[in-house]
């Protein structure tokens, strides 16, 4: 029976990895400016153009479809291919490591933890590198194929747990689980549990306290990057040195032809 269920989520991985056409009307970042901005610790938020993209843009109602964790230089220094320098998860191949050719021409958005030492991304790099070759929550891939053809009207409060119906199984993740799992590794905070209690002071009865409790790994989509608190996002074109003043528009030549 796990046989069949291999031979046939191997398929339809195959299946909904397929690339269908996306217009986006934002540019897509050159990777050369993409390259320069980044740093160890970073999440590459990507539009992906696969039909499994199609669906968790879908269920989370985001922009964001892929996840990609920026490892730098970590991959060489570990011997690994050294033109690489990112780690995700990828439906056919698994947890597997990918260079800057690999999200060309996509929109994408960088999200960048804030107050990140180096040992800590040294730590969180390694424990993401660690997981190469781990398969893809296929599970989770069948749960969500459910949903693509046709898309049926879901109610959006049980969207997000669509996401969470993968099989748990720690060998297997896929893209946002597999890095949410890497920065808990660190105990850094992507959207925790917050709940507020009472701070029993007797000099200050109105004071509470906040506790925070980490959300299971399997409930994390790509969009929570970019939602949350902790991380800033990073925008290229600002980062290189923005100056409006340096744009030229088409009526500024109309004008000079004049």
């Amino acid at each position: 029976m796990n046989t069949v269920l291999g031979w046939l989520g191997g398929h339809l991985a195959r299946y909904l990895a397929r690339e269908v056409h996306v217009h986006s009307a934002v540019p897509a970042t050159r990777p050369e400016r993409l390259l320069a901005t980044l740093r160890p610790g970073d999440v590459l938020l990507v539009e992906g153009n696969s039909r499994v993209s199609t669906a968790i843009k879908y269920l989370t109602q985001s922009t964001w479809s892929h996840a990609a964790l920026y490892v730098g230089s970590a991959l060489a220094e570990a011997g690994k291919n050294p033109e690489h320098c990112f780690i995700d998860a990828d439906t056919v191949e698994g947890v597997r490591s990918v260079g800057i050719g690999a999200f060309a021409g996509l929109h994408s958005r960088i999200c960048r933890p804030v107050g990140l030492t180096p040992e800590d991304c040294q730590k969180l790099t390694a424990f993401a590198i660690a997981r190469m070759g781990s398969q893809y929550d296929l599970r989770n891939v069948i749960d969500l194929a459910r949903y693509l053809l046709p898309t049926p009207p879901v109610p959006l409060r049980f969207r997000r747990n669509m996401l969470a119906l993968g099989s748990g199984d720690p060998t297997r993740a896929i893209c946002s689980t597999l890095i949410a799992r890497a920065f808990q590794s660190i105990r850094y905070p992507i959207l925790p549990i917050l709940e507020v209690q009472n701070d029993d002071r007797p000099d200050c009865p109105a004071c509470v306290k906040e506790i925070l409790s980490v959300r299971h790994h399997s409930l994390f989509a790509p969009r929570d990057f970019d939602v949350s608190p902790y991380f800033e996002v990073v925008k290229p074109t600002i980062a290189a040195g923005f100056d409006f003043h340096a744009l030229k528009w088409q009526d500024d030549t109309l004008v000079t032809m004049h």
